[in-house]
């Protein structure tokens, strides 16, 4: 059974950046798509990144394209977010998710989710 378990968030100030990380344990990560989300109380989880199995294909949320950069590191069995110029709108729970499949934005296609991973940003 895959786990997933995000790491990296924290309070940052806006304009900082943060480097999110998604272990896997349990299973090859390298056979699965995974995709970043993050949600708000009250308001649905929303698709941020995804990236391909290989790491040769990803793709971005308009709202957040040029701010968030996916990358995965298969040896490590990491996949990772970056998230550069937070804004006070960015403050979510952001989670991981994994598929054996195609690398979607759409969080009803994922069947492995981690704990989350609070972001917040105030100054």
């Amino acid at each position: 059974q895959l786990q997933l378990v995000e790491s990296g968030g924290g309070l940052v100030q806006p304009g900082g950046s943060l480097r999110l990380a998604c272990a896997a344990s349990g299973g090859t990560l390298d056979h699965y798509a995974v995709g970043w989300f993050r949600q708000v109380p009250g308001k649905e989880r929303e698709g941020l990144a995804c990236i391909s199995h290989s790491g040769g294909s990803t793709s971005y949320a308009a709202a957040v394209n040029g701010r968030f950069t996916i990358s995965r590191d298969n040896a490590k069995n990491t996949v990772y977010l970056q998230i550069n110029s937070l804004k006070q709108e960015d403050t979510a729970i952001y989670f991981c998710a994994a598929v054996w499949g195609m690398a979607t934005l759409k969080s009803n296609f994922y069947y492995y989710w981690g704990q989350g991973t609070q972001v917040t940003v105030s100054s």
